[in-house]
């Protein structure tokens, strides 16, 4: 059995994740500030998406500091599940979040407040500086880490939803339409639901150790019956223990007169080829002939 990475994909992030981290909690507070102060629906809804994203980032430097632990004879496969539970986490309180916003965008269309434009402009301006230099740091960690990928689609939206609060700001400015105020965060909410379910359903995949997704399974069968010498493949199973860790485990049965001193070099070429072609860095192998299998399976 190949021995898991000692790193995970996320791990090697870490470091401008924390970057990341500090940057958004510290416009969290100023955003809340303002946003009480402007009596700003928008910027207050975008502030409790912000806060999501303070809290997924923290949950993912967590999971990350967790992963990092030795595996012990309780936990054979060490805490690298933690980065999943996380991102579990992380989409299931967006999900409430959500559904707060537009509650309370629905309250403010049957009784619209007036707000404070100005203040309300300048601090989205300032969030969407803020949103766009995450994007530029987490960018490359998001295709390889689950949990990189969280945050990383957390600030996008947020990105997109100081554009609306900015639109939101010059509209009451120019024309005193309250009204834009509760659109907006609706909109936003609208927003959040559809990126979360993905992440969700990422998540739970993975929990229920599902072929990662990009992977094909009958290609990876195909790949290992094309060995010389195998007759078949059966018990094939493909999952994710954490992002950039994918496992196998397989039965493949080889000819009868396959020589014994041959099992070796088949395994080796098999398991070049799981990495190379699938990146599948964690597989186990059973070797057994023809009629040995049929028998064993009767």
């Amino acid at each position: 059995m190949a021995s898991l990475n000692s790193s995970t994909a996320g791990a090697k992030h870490n470091k401008s994740l924390k970057i990341v981290f500090v940057i958004t909690a510290t416009y969290l507070v100023i955003e809340v500030v303002v946003g009480f102060i402007s009596n700003s629906l928008a910027l207050l809804s975008d502030a409790a998406h912000m806060l999501t994203d303070v809290g997924g980032q923290a949950l993912a430097l967590f999971a990350i500091w967790m992963t990092a632990k030795p595996k012990t004879n309780r936990k054979t496969y060490g805490y690298y599940r933690v980065e999943i539970l996380a991102a579990l986490t992380n989409a299931i309180v967006l999900i409430f979040i959500s559904g707060f916003i537009l509650y309370e965008a629905w309250q403010r269309f049957r009784n619209p407040p007036a707000i404070a434009g100005g203040p309300m402009l300048i601090v989205a301006f300032c969030g969407l500086i803020v949103n766009l230099i995450g994007m530029k740091i987490l960018s490359a960690g998001s295709k390889e880490s689950i949990n990189i990928k969280g945050a990383f689609l957390e600030v996008v939206s947020d990105m997109l939803s100081s554009v609306g609060v900015i639109i939101a700001g010059v509209v009451i400015l120019f024309t005193g339409w309250f009204y834009i105020d509760p659109v907006i965060s609706a909109l936003i909410g609208l927003f959040i639901l559809p990126r979360t379910f993905r992440l969700l359903k990422e998540s739970v995949d993975i929990l229920l150790e599902g072929t990662p997704a990009g992977l094909d399974y009958l290609a990876v069968e195909k790949c290992i019956t094309e060995r010389p010498g195998v007759v078949a493949v059966n018990d094939l199973h493909i999952w994710t223990i954490t992002s950039g860790v994918n496992a196998l485990s397989a039965h493949v049965v080889v000819k009868d007169d396959f020589k014994l001193s041959e099992i070796g070099e088949l395994v080796r070429s098999i398991k070049e080829h799981l990495i190379r072609d699938f990146g599948i860095n964690h597989s186990t192998l059973e070797i057994a002939g023809n009629v040995d299998y049929q028998q064993n399976n009767v």
